[in-house]
């Protein structure tokens, strides 16, 4: 694409940057909470878009001055400087190109919320369990290394260790878009601590990430909730095992069952709860979104197919191979230890790939 017709695209953003900036400090929109959030996520959003797009522009000018003086100077080193100039410009164009173009495709409005995650054994007993438990650390240990806050909602323990299921939010900046990429079947290849032949199991354990519902994404009647209390169970002390702390919310109109019993506080787990149940009416809805970008992408990078085998972990290889992008590395220890952002890197990135062929840019 010409940069003229590039820039182009780009003038009434301008105006309309401009718009927003002056409805976002009135009152009246400040009031209405829906839109005020919306508002602020689309200036932040155009804000990013139009500091590439100076940067293009000042790029471009640079080039332009650079081949001037390649056309003029007299002086050497003058012209050794100004071809030098000209050679970053040349090479930073296009990447600034390809930023704005995906910047100009719109971004899932979820990326930006917070996330529920849902960790269940699968096929594979007690090693399925103790392999649930394994992601689940992984997954705390890379949200700590992005200082994002993990809540445990609830949980089953496996027999052996770690979890039959377990439930947790994760909140911080972009937390959605970052995370569900995670979405889908994760296979294990490795000797169970239960093996005494010594031969490799073959285990799997099941990730759901789903987006964190607002209050105003979803109206619940409170007459359609049916609440049960009950004692927790599990780690805590004696507190939380004598308590009727524990909360579960029954959603009437679609069955839909949430249970909250990680803090001693009866209202505390009722409000997370809420904010689960919330979340799960959403991605009913959501669900529909993602099932459309399925039948449109060749990869099945985020779309949500919870089913499909997305990531094999291979103990005795020390091996990760993520089968929506055929991407194997060998650094098993480290990435269970939390150290997945580069996967994620490589999944965005063919995301993106696909996101650019969709607009036909």
């Amino acid at each position: 694409m010409a940069a003229n017709t590039l820039l182009e695209r780009l003038t009434g953003i301008v105006s309309r940057f401009e718009e927003i900036g002056s409805l976002i400090t009135d009152p009246a929109v400040i009031a209405d909470g829906k839109r005020y959030i919306k508002l602020s996520k689309e200036y932040r959003d155009l804000e990013k878009l139009l500091q590439t797009r100076q940067e293009y522009i000042q790029t471009l000018a640079g080039a332009d001055e650079a081949r001037s003086l390649l056309e003029s100077e007299q002086d050497a080193e003058m012209r050794e400087i100004a071809g030098e100039e000209l050679k970053q410009c040349l090479e930073r164009i296009p990447k600034l190109e390809e930023e704005i173009k995906l910047l100009l495709i719109p971004s899932d409005p979820q990326d930006g919320k917070n996330a529920i995650i849902e960790i269940r054994g699968g096929t594979g007993g007690d090693e399925a369990s103790i392999f649930a438990g394994d992601l689940f650390r992984m997954y705390a240990r890379y949200c700590e290394s992005k200082g994002w806050k993990i809540e445990v909602n609830s949980y089953t323990e496996g027999v052996k260790s770690g979890y039959k299921e377990i439930i947790f939010t994760v909140s911080g900046e972009n937390v959605y878009g970052t995370l569900k990429y995670e979405s889908g079947v994760h296979r294990v290849q490795r000797v169970p601590a239960t093996e005494t032949q010594g031969r490799v199991h073959t285990s799997a354990a099941t990730v759901a990430v789903l987006p964190e519902a607002e209050e105003f994404d979803v109206e619940i009647k409170e007459s359609d909730i049916r609440t049960d209390i009950f004692c927790a169970s599990g780690h805590g002390g004696q507190s939380v095992n004598t308590t009727y702390s524990a909360i579960r919310l029954v959603h009437i109109p679609t069955g839909i069952t949430v249970q909250c019993q990680d803090e001693k506080s009866q209202l505390k787990n009722k409000a997370k709860a809420m904010i689960e149940l919330r979340s799960r009416i959403y991605n009913m809805e959501y669900q529909k979104y993602l099932d459309d970008i399925a039948s449109k992408r060749k990869t099945m990078v985020s779309t949500g197919d919870r089913s499909a085998k997305i990531r094999t972990y291979n103990y005795p290889q020390s091996r990760i191979t993520d089968h929506r992008i055929n991407y194997t590395i060998y650094n098993l220890p480290s990435f269970i230890d939390g150290d997945i952002q580069t996967c994620i890197d490589q999944l965005i990135i063919a995301e993106n790939a696909e996101r650019l062929k969709e607009s036909e840019i």
